[in-house]
């Protein structure tokens, strides 16, 4: 691949408007050029390296007796009304009308349509365990697409599915996946943890994510170095320190003009470990009051699985509720249905006394106020692991690749049933698995990049040798190169030959924010010495070859690299 023909816009300034690190190398390393919100194009080293990660999904699909298939982008409204999600799926689905007034939509993923082909082409267990991929085009509409390929509108998914007669073969096809999810990762270059996840609107019984750490990640996951622990904080238990609890009596105290928990701990001269945030939501039913612990956060998806779906309360509801401000109110007297997090059965707290500029100091919760009580808070730093004990880590990570057991959640509505040994009809049991190659490809950008470019991996990397003549103009130097490019694609390698009438140091500086793994310079070195530079971009280290024995050296070099 000769850069002079070549469309490689390379670009000295990061992005105006690019936070992540991968968002700012992979548009001015010339990978991607964005279109509109969320939406990009490929070019064509961008594209190799989605090609490699492609490759790497296949082998190991098919290694576990996988069959591709493509499915349709465009999907009617009817399978996904059969399914349920048509009316649980809010604005992030592409609706439209086709030119007869029927309803339509582009897919985001495709278990209906997998169930609806099951329901006319599978009738016995005899045509049972059947594994289903694609690799295509999925369409979300974003509210907030943000940094880079990472979260957009339009994006490439590997997508498979598992059809099998009873859990037990579901079980065997979820772990099959597990591992070749981990083998994929691992060949493309990730570090990543496996972790326990909740399966959303994917529905079903259990579910598992695939999270590449990255400041970067718009995740959070607890981790247990001792046991080896992991979980989304969606889902995450932790055991937070507890405080050394005070000999206090219940009495009303006065805190005027101090309504958020540091205002009303500083106060009262206490720590906030010894205060309840209480916090009125709206459920189907009508209001309730969450209670965490003054230094910790709710988080809304555990409340949602303890009560259902939830929303905050406005102001005006929560006085109406209560008959007190937000800020002031509590659970003692309290005549809503209360929810505390697991972390308050015992002790003694300061919480708000619904009346608005007082506090009650000294609640007890299950003597003053009898609440249910449920792991509803948000999993932080240092907390004990609910396994071990062991200290928590929560880092942030990007999300690669989701894992889920569906059951019946969609074989059910669509019909997609077989007949048993006995001659009765059972619902097929699903899995969905997901992958992301334009998250994979982020994520080796986040994780393997210095302060001048990428530090692409072997396996993912859209060429191999960057071949470059320091001075195009000397015909030594030029002859060289071009003898050197032929050998070394003779022997295998994919090259990019920057053959630019261009200044030595931008040619340099564009190898390194390219970031292919092996650099082969022919310069001045070749004048005096016969010699031609090879380096690693991994750690830079050069070394200097005789220009007879670099397709040798390349050859070691390739080795040294592909295995790490």
């Amino acid at each position: 691949m000769r850069w002079s023909g070549s469309l490689i816009p390379t670009l000295r300034e990061d992005p105006a408007d690019a936070e992540a690190v991968s968002h700012k190398l992979m548009v001015r390393g010339g990978l991607v050029r964005q279109l509109a919100a969320g939406i990009y194009v490929y070019l064509p080293l961008g594209q190799r390296v989605m090609d490699r990660i492609n490759a790497i999904v296949r082998e190991e699909m098919n290694r576990i007796g996988g069959q591709e298939v493509t499915l349709p982008v465009l999907h009617p409204a009817e399978i996904w009304q059969q399914s349920g999600r048509w009316q649980v799926i809010g604005e992030e689905m592409f609706r439209l009308k086709d030119r007869n007034a029927r309803d339509m939509c582009l897919g985001m993923t495709h278990e209906e349509v997998i169930a609806w082909i099951a329901s006319k082409e599978l009738r016995s267990y005899r045509d049972l365990p059947q594994i289903w991929y694609q690799i295509q085009t999925k369409e979300r509409d974003e509210a907030r697409p943000r940094s880079g390929v990472l979260r957009t509108r339009e994006f490439l998914m590997k997508d498979s599915y598992t059809l099998d007669l009873d859990e037990a073969g579901l079980a065997k096809a979820y772990d099959a996946h597990k591992d070749a999810y981990c083998r994929i990762f691992d060949r493309c270059g990730l570090r990543y943890y496996v972790v326990e996840s909740d399966p959303g609107m994917m529905g079903g019984s259990g579910s598992h994510e695939f999270m590449a750490p990255s400041a970067a990640g718009e995740d959070e996951v607890a981790i247990c170095e001792q046991c080896g622990y992991a979980a989304n904080v969606e889902l995450a238990q932790g055991i937070p320190l507890q405080p050394k609890f005070p000999a206090w009596k219940l009495e009303e105290v006065p805190t005027p003009n101090a309504r958020t928990i540091n205002e009303v701990a500083t106060l009262l001269g206490v720590e906030p470990t010894l205060t309840i945030k209480s916090l009125v939501y709206v459920t189907k039913t009508g209001p309730l009051l969450a209670l965490v612990r003054g230094d910790q956060t709710l988080h809304e998806k555990k409340l949602a699985r303890a009560v259902g779906d939830v929303r905050p309360a406005h102001p005006d509801e929560v006085k109406a509720a209560l008959g007190a401000p937000v800020g002031s109110v509590g659970p003692v007297g309290c005549r809503l249905p209360i929810v505390a997090d697991e972390s308050l059965r015992e002790g003694v707290y300061v919480v708000g006394a619904n009346k608005e500029g007082f506090h009650l100091k000294g609640a007890r919760p299950g003597q003053d106020f009898s609440p249910r009580f449920a792991d509803v808070h948000t999993v932080q730093p240092g907390e004990g692991c609910g396994r071990c004990r062991a200290p928590l880590k929560v880092e942030r990570v990007i999300e690669v690749g989701n894992i889920f057991k569906l059951g019946t959640k969609y074989s059910v509505p669509l019909g997609a049933v077989v007949l048993d040994e006995s001659g009765q009809e059972r619902p097929i049991v699903m899995g969905s698995y997901g992958i992301g190659p334009a998250r994979i490809a982020a994520a080796a950008v986040e994780q393997r990049h210095d302060a001048d470019g990428i530090v692409w991996p072997w396996s993912i990397a859209p060429l191999h040798v960057h071949l470059l003549a320091v001075n195009a103009k000397d015909l030594e130097q030029a002859g060289a190169a071009e003898e050197l490019y032929g050998k070394l694609q003779a022997a295998g390698f994919e090259v990019l030959f920057d053959d630019r009438d261009e200044r030595p140091g931008v040619k340099f500086k564009d190898a390194d924010l390219i970031g292919l793994p092996i650099r082969v310079t022919v310069g001045t070195a070749l004048i005096k010495g016969g010699l031609v530079e090879v380096r690693a971009r991994k750690d830079r280290s050069d070394r200097r070859v005789a220009r007879g024995e670099i397709v040798s050296a390349v050859k070691d070099l390739a080795q040294e690299l592909s295995r790490a």
